[in-house]
């Protein structure tokens, strides 16, 4: 199973989640603004999600490596 992978996408998924609860908060709170802070968010969510690009990445690389059985140690 690809831990790494799926604990990247989780914290990729927690960072959109926590972005769009805290503009879902700021919109309730300052009505008047709500178009700004949509628009705010969406740009906000975009670099979250770019920035977890890499991380995802390297730990899909990671997780998909062959793996060497050879731990060094001698019998």
């Amino acid at each position: 199973m690809p831990v790494r992978t799926l604990v990247e996408l989780l914290h990729l998924v927690g960072g959109l989640l926590a972005t769009w609860l805290l503009a879902w908060l700021a919109a309730w709170s300052v009505p008047n603004a709500r178009g700004s802070i949509v628009l705010v968010a969406w740009i906000v969510a975009g670099v979250v999600v770019l920035m977890g690009v890499r991380p995802l990445r390297r730990a899909w690389a990671t997780d998909h490596a062959p793996v060497s059985n050879d731990s060094g140690s001698r019998g």
